[in-house]
């Protein structure tokens, strides 16, 4: 299986040090965010990794450059002339996935423990679009799944934005994790004609007639590494 990591964002939240590099560079105990999660994928299996790139694109090369790839095959999705969000940035890159079945999709700002073979396991069993990681946490944006744990919609608590697609009665709220183990099926059904999309919008457009599921994995260790403060945190569970 090969992956992707999401690399090209402002990394906003993480100033001042996005002010001079790109947040896939931030440090947690002397490795970068992006060392942490390709060794991450390494540990699965997952050798051959593509990385988008936008802010301080040349960094990022450069990093890997220096590093040959932290030991993995690690290839670069270039954006430096416009930033694709997440949908766009991985339309982008299909090309990377030609003649797989499914891949790995991660923000490079997450960190965690999550067992991803017993995660890729369920996706396989299953056989759905898409499997998206989530845990209990607290947070302001929720997917909201049925019973079964298949995709209805999303929620925003802070501005009381609510979109349903299947309508269900006893919708659970869980908060997604940034890892994705998406079918290459997908790719032909991300139809918006804008360059730069989200996956949430992607998912949306099709959850009421496609199969998302959710892989809940409260039990692991879990981190937004988004702001100074979370990287702090980092460093005393990573």
């Amino acid at each position: 299986m090969k992956a992707m990591l999401l690399a090209a964002g402002f990394g906003t939240r993480l100033k001042p040090f996005t002010e001079h590099h790109p947040k896939a560079l931030a440090e947690v105990n002397g490795k970068s965010l992006l060392q942490h999660n390709i060794e991450y994928l390494r540990q699965f299996g997952i050798y051959d990794v593509v990385v988008n790139v936008h802010h301080f694109a040349e960094q990022i090369i450069q990093a890997i450059k220096n590093n040959d790839g932290w030991g993995s095959r690690v290839s670069v999705s270039d954006e430096t002339d416009a930033i694709l969000e997440t949908g766009g940035g991985l339309r982008r890159a299909a090309w990377f996935f030609k003649d797989e079945e499914d891949f790995v999709l991660m923000n490079v700002d997450v960190l965690t423990d999550l067992h991803l073979d017993e995660m890729i396991a369920f996706h396989k069993k299953n056989k759905p679009l898409a499997t998206l990681a989530t845990t209990n946490r607290e947070t302001s944006r929720y997917f909201l799944f049925n019973e079964a744990g298949i995709l209805c919609g999303w929620k925003n608590i802070k501005t009381g934005e609510e979109k349903v697609m299947r309508h269900e009665n006893n919708l659970i709220s869980e908060a997604f994790s940034g890892l994705h183990i998406i079918s290459t099926k997908i790719f032909p059904l991300m139809q918006p004609p804008e360059i730069k999309f989200s996956m949430v919008d992607v998912y949306l457009s099709l959850c009421a007639s496609h199969s998302i599921l959710s892989y809940n994995h409260s039990g692991s260790k879990f981190i937004d590494v988004g702001r100074p403060e979370s990287l702090q945190k980092a460093q005393v569970l990573f």
